[in-house]
C-alpha cells in the first residue's frame, strides 16, 4: 500500500501541467481601456471612424480625469501576476492599451500620459511599421526603452478566425521575432485583431508560451481566460464623463 501511494505521487507531479498558472475564472477584473485613432474627425465622419477615433483634446480630458480619480497604471506583467499568483495591485489599476501602431500614439498620446507618469501598452502590427502615419521602429523602440510595454498585433490585423496552419508563422511567430529583436525584450503579450478570437487560437497562444492575449468587450473565455482578457474600446462621440461612467461599470 504504501510503495502504491508513492509511485501514485511521484506519477502525479511528472503529469501536472506546470507550464502555465491556472487563472481562476471569478477574478475581478482589471479597467483596460483600448484606444486606436487619436486624431480630429469631422461630424460627417463615419460611424467606424467615430467608433474607433479619440480628438486628441478628449484624449487630454481623458487622462486627466483619471488621474485626477486616483488611478494608476499598470503593466501587462503586473496584471499577469496578479491574475496567476495574486499579487497585490494599487488601489484603482487601469491599463491603457493602444491597438495598430498609429504614429499619433506616439507623438500625442504619450505626451499626454507622460504628465501624469501613465504608462501603456503599445499592439504592434507589423507590416505597417514605418509607413506614412504609423511609427517607426526608432519610435516603437523609444516606447520599450521609456517603460511602455510592446505588445503583438499580428503582421497585418487579419482575423485569427481565419487562419490555417501555415498562416500563425507570417501573422505570429515571425512578427513576434521581429518585434523582439527591435526591443530587445520578450513580447509576451497579443491582442487579437478586432477582438475576435477562437479556440485554436487560444491554443496555439498557448503553445508559444503568451502569457495574455486581449479582446475586447465580448464575453471572456471560461476555461482560459488568461487568453481573452476584456477591454473596452473608447467611442470619439463619448464625453468624458461618460467615458469615466463605463469604465466603473463595465468591469466586474
Amino acid at each position: 500500500m504504501r510503495n502504491s501511494l508513492i509511485l501514485y505521487i511521484v506519477f502525479s507531479f511528472f503529469t501536472v501541467d506546470w507550464s502555465c498558472p491556472t487563472v481562476p475564472n471569478n477574478k475581478k477584473e482589471v479597467p483596460i481601456l483600448c484606444y486606436h485613432n487619436i486624431k480630429n474627425f469631422s461630424t460627417k465622419a463615419s460611424p467606424n471612424v467615430k467608433a474607433y477615433t479619440t480628438t486628441p483634446t478628449r484624449f487630454a480630458e481623458q487622462m486627466k480625469v483619471l488621474f485626477d480619480s486616483g488611478y494608476q497604471t499598470i503593466s501587462p506583467d503586473e496584471l499577469y501576476n496578479y491574475l496567476t499568483h495574486n499579487t497585490p495591485l494599487p488601489p484603482k489599476p487601469i491599463l491603457l492599451t493602444f491597438d495598430d501602431t498609429r504614429a499619433e500614439q506616439f507623438t500625442l498620446a504619450v505626451a499626454e500620459m507622460n504628465k501624469y507618469h501613465f504608462k501603456g501598452v503599445f499592439f504592434i502590427m507589423t507590416v505597417s511599421i514605418g509607413k506614412p502615419g504609423y511609427m517607426t521602429k526608432n519610435q516603437i523602440k523609444k516606447l520599450s526603452q521609456t517603460g511602455h510595454t510592446i505588445g503583438l498585433h499580428t503582421w497585418d490585423h487579419s482575423a485569427v478566425t481565419h487562419y490555417t496552419e501555415a498562416d500563425w508563422k507570417k501573422q505570429l511567430i515571425d512578427p513576434r521575432k521581429q518585434l523582439e529583436n527591435l526591443i530587445g525584450k520578450p513580447v509576451n503579450y497579443f491582442s487579437y485583431p478586432f477582438g475576435l478570437w477562437n479556440q485554436n487560437a487560444i491554443l496555439k497562444l498557448k503553445s508559444e508560451n503568451f502569457k495574455l492575449a486581449f479582446i475586447l468587450s465580448s464575453q471572456k473565455d471560461k476555461t482560459h481566460p488568461e487568453f481573452t482578457v476584456r477591454r473596452k474600446t473608447i467611442a470619439g462621440t463619448w464625453s468624458t464623463p461618460t467615458m469615466l461612467k463605463v469604465l466603473q461599470t463595465t468591469f466586474h
